[in-house]
């Protein structure tokens, strides 16, 4: 079927009220959503199953509750704006201990990213097939468990869904020439993609693959340069320029390297060098990018739908692809390919930057990183959303009887994969709770020696790999000496029993091994251990008293 003589510019005109009615209403069913996942998993206690979900907290809270709070609490590897986020409501004790300060953040950005996906969507599509991408990615098992955690997908899916909605509506109002409106929407953009390059890495290659499809429009159409939107363009240039340099510029400034992210020793390339046994094999992928592609379309598939239908899904979202640019094809459809760029950026992740995926099908049969996979969910909801949009173009155009059962048929595949994939779980809660079942246990074990110490004095503790424990004692962080106070910290290592009333030490961290070379003045209180996890050996300072005085060394 070939595509009719206007095609090019095939996209819908919709009344802006009309518009915004259905995203409110799209918005009232999202919330619903949001709100039934959170009243299952809270009392269930998952909120907190990831263990980068409780550091993310953790950076958080000890913004404002650390012996230095302030900025420098934001650390180096992980960006800043989740924690940012975040900070206000772990100010409470309660939401810190309990999760609800990541789950507000997350829920909100949820419920942005829906309303984002189905405006996206109508600017091709009828309502009826925006609500099939809608449902398929709205009522996904998996975004509707993490939406209630403090992981940061949540937040990268809403800025993707709208710096791409955004970049389709500055290239329509430059088409038509309305240029106060481009110019607003280009500032928004630089908003957008700027908070998506401070969320994560990934993020800044969607940002400058996102300037150059505006720098394609302004080339399309010159004159847009001699207007407001030529100004907005030059103030989006100088942004997404800023966000990316401030990162270098803050590891330079705190830390003494520009790249520290990603070669000090709390980046994935340290982690995975520390983690991995000497002679053990290379994980799965790792500098072959074929195999990475594999891992990574595989955990997107499985998180997507069950296992007998995930090359289907693929295969109906490239169809999709396909159809989008045969029966809707023109410029607008450009911002569209962004959405398809996780799949090389994991790919090369994988295999070159020490980011392994394992998936419970393949070998090694474990879970590690599936969430990765989440990234493609707007990518298979609206491209499946295509697909069934030109088989019912199609349909009515041949068989105008059956398009009834068309869009009827669409609706049904997503409801009955919700359903198939909550029956199931979905592989992002599995991972959680399998990489939670020796970490919880231990950090309940670790709280309650922390809770038989008296309520004052301070304690010094590497806290990055089991702040949880803390978060579970209630105990405030600006009682603890942690590698987030700086100068208190390198000084404490050099004399642990100098240091504090109460030293925690687990094997292998910083302050095991200064205990090791100063093992003087300190009493053994107790020591946990627990399988998988580090013993955790809690002593008591000969020297320290619970105010801080410090007793005179015997002669």
């Amino acid at each position: 079927m070939k595509p009719s003589a206007n095609s090019h510019t095939s996209t819908n005109t919709i009344n802006p009220a009309d518009l915004r009615q259905e995203s409110i209403f799209v918005g009232l069913l999202a919330a619903l959503a949001s709100f039934l996942a959170y009243a299952y998993c809270f009392p269930r206690g998952m909120l907190l199953l990831y263990g980068d979900a409780v550091a993310h907290l953790g950076i958080a809270r000890r913004l404002t509750d650390s012996l230095s709070p302030g900025i420098r609490q934001l650390g180096s590897v992980w960006l800043p704006l989740p924690h940012l986020l975040m900070a206000p409501f772990a100010i409470n004790l309660y939401w810190w201990q309990s999760g609800i300060a990541g789950a507000i953040p997350s829920m909100l950005f949820y419920l942005v990213s829906v309303i984002g996906l189905y405006r996206l969507a109508r600017v091709w599509l009828s309502p009826v097939m925006a609500c099939v991408a809608v449902a398929f990615y709205g009522l996904n098992p998996g975004l509707l468990y993490m939406q209630t955690t403090a992981m940061t997908e949540p937040l990268y899916l809403a800025e993707v869904v709208w710096g791409v909605l955004l970049l389709v509506e500055i290239g329509r109002t430059l088409q038509e020439n309305n240029f106060p409106a481009a110019a607003r929407r280009i500032i928004t953009a630089a908003i957008v993609l700027d908070a998506a390059v401070l969320t994560r890495y990934d993020g800044w290659v969607f940002a400058c693959l996102g300037w150059f499809i505006v720098a394609y429009f302004f080339w399309q159409y010159r004159a847009a340069f001699q207007s407001r939107a030529g100004g907005a363009f030059v103030f989006f240039t100088i942004a997404l320029v800023t966000a990316p340099t401030s990162w270098f510029l803050w590891n330079a400034r705190v830390f003494g390297d520009w790249l520290y992210f990603a070669r000090g020793p709390y980046s994935a390339k340290a982690i995975a060098a520390r983690t991995t046994p000497p002679g053990a094999s290379h994980y799965p992928g790792w500098h072959n990018a074929w195999v990475s592609l594999l891992y990574f379309l595989k955990a997107s598939e499985l998180g997507m739908v069950n296992m007998p239908l995930t090359d289907v899904l693929l295969t109906v979202s490239i169809l999709g692809t396909i159809a989008a640019l045969w029966f809707w094809r023109g410029k607008l459809l450009l911002p569209l390919a962004l959405l398809w760029m996780p799949v090389p950026f994991y790919a090369f992740s994988v295999a070159y930057g020490s980011v392994p995926i394992f998936l419970p099908v393949w070998p090694p049969h474990s879970y590690y990183n599936t969430r990765y996979g989440m990234e493609m969910l707007p990518t298979f909801a609206l491209f499946t959303a295509f697909f069934f949009a030109a088989l019912l173009r199609w349909t009515q155009k041949r068989k105008p009887v059956l398009a009834p059962i068309v869009t009827a048929l669409a609706l049904s595949l997503v409801l009955l994969d919700c359903a198939a994939q909550i029956h199931l779980g979905p592989l992002v809660l599995a991972e959680a709770r399998a990489n939670s079942q020796t970490r919880i246990p231990y950090e309940k074990a670790y709280a309650r020696v922390l809770d038989s110490l008296p309520p004052y004095g301070e304690i010094l503790a590497y806290t990055s790999a089991h702040i949880g424990a803390f978060q579970i004692a209630g105990i405030p962080l600006r009682r603890t000496i942690n590698e987030g106070d700086y100068y208190q910290w390198k000084a404490a290592l050099k004399h642990p029993a100098l240091a504090a009333p109460f030293i925690v030490a687990t094997n292998g961290d910083p302050v095991y091994k200064a205990i090791q070379k100063h093992p003087g003045g300190l009493i053994s209180l107790e020591v946990v251990c627990s399988t998988g996890q580090p013993c955790a050996h809690f002593y008591r300072s000969k020297r320290v008293g619970l105010d801080g005085s410090i007793t005179p060394k015997r002669p």
